[in-house]
């Protein structure tokens, strides 16, 4: 049997009684901290222009919930895909490969985390935020990683509402409903997800290919990728205007996003003009890079006008 055909239950029977009990380090890497930081910094984003008040204590229990719902979903991501990680360049070094802990052991964690989670967010803040918050959990464990990754060249464009939640989430611990606004910042995670992915698989193309993971480009092609992310880039920037639209953000993040925007769709362009080899790969890991920062900036922007009270209190032109 040949590495690309071995089959999950294999990997998990060979690797079940292999290693194990790692150290908490090794457990905590299995919770995605760097995805997880970004989870939560989108949920306090939320949180923070959500209309209302909410005593710190309860704040800070949310955002801990969505901290260890995130956690929970990216130790139960890593327990699934456990047998693909291990042919993985990017992810060969994740504890459950190098059998530092075992599938069960990921599992467990991330199951009891998953309850922990939304049980606490439920009885300690409310049962809105807590039912989006186990939504999340299901959608990126099931939805996402059991049934679109390995499926569907759609995997990231549907499977990137998972990654969208947490705003809603941090809205809903405030407010316990839901509105137009935290649906516009869910959309723009939505809409930033895919040129983002596809930018990072872009330059890991060879390792989808080697695991039978049919990202974009294995399926599509590296030509047809590049045109997805420059659709993909132009239907962002105009999405993350609307907070300036619908007034609940003022001239300086209209401004601001719209630059930012102009940064984004430059490196869209220039990787689309590209060629596949070392100057694909090169566009591609800037706009990948270049994207992170500017979802955290466009984030931020949210921040800085609600600290400062500068929003504006109806829509304002954008033409």
């Amino acid at each position: 049997m040949s590495d690309r055909a071995i089959s999950k239950q294999e990997f998990d029977r060979r690797v079940l009684h292999e290693g194990g009990m790692g150290s908490a380090r090794d457990f905590f890497a299995l919770l995605k901290p760097r995805v997880m930081s970004l989870v939560i910094f989108t949920a306090f984003v939320g949180l923070v222009v959500a209309p209302g008040a909410i005593h710190p204590v309860i704040a800070f229990t949310a955002l801990l919930c969505i901290a260890v719902g995130a956690g929970a979903s990216g130790a139960l991501n890593m327990w699934y895909d456990a047998d693909i990680d291990a042919k993985m360049a990017r992810t060969a070094g994740r504890p459950i490969p190098q059998g530092r802990v075992t599938p069960g052991e990921a599992a467990g964690f991330g199951s009891i985390l998953s309850v922990f989670s939304v049980m606490t967010m439920g009885v300690l803040v409310n049962w809105v935020a807590a039912s989006l918050l186990a939504f999340t959990i299901f959608f990126y464990l099931v939805v996402y990683t059991m049934w679109l990754k390995r499926s569907t060249s759609q995997n990231i464009v549907i499977g990137g509402a998972a990654g969208a939640f947490p705003p809603m989430i941090g809205w809903a611990a405030v407010t316990s409903s839901l509105a137009i606004e935290p649906l516009v910042l869910f959309l723009i995670i939505f809409m930033w997800t895919p040129p983002h992915f596809w930018a990072l698989a872009l330059y890991r193309s060879d390792d989808y290919e080697k695991v039978g993971v049919p990202m974009l480009p294995v399926v599509a092609g590296e030509a047809e990728t590049r045109r997805q992310i420059l659709i993909y880039s132009l239907l962002l920037v105009p999405v993350t205007l609307l907070p300036a639209a619908l007034g609940f953000a003022g001239p300086l993040y209209a401004g601001a996003t719209a630059a930012l925007g102009a940064g984004f769709l430059w490196l869209a362009f220039g990787l689309w003009r590209s060629r596949r080899g070392a100057a694909q790969d090169k566009a591609a890991k800037r706009l990948f890079g270049y994207s992170i920062l500017y979802l955290f900036l466009v984030f931020s922007l949210l921040l800085a006008e609600k600290a400062f009270g500068i929003a504006a209190f109806s829509a304002i032109p954008l033409l």
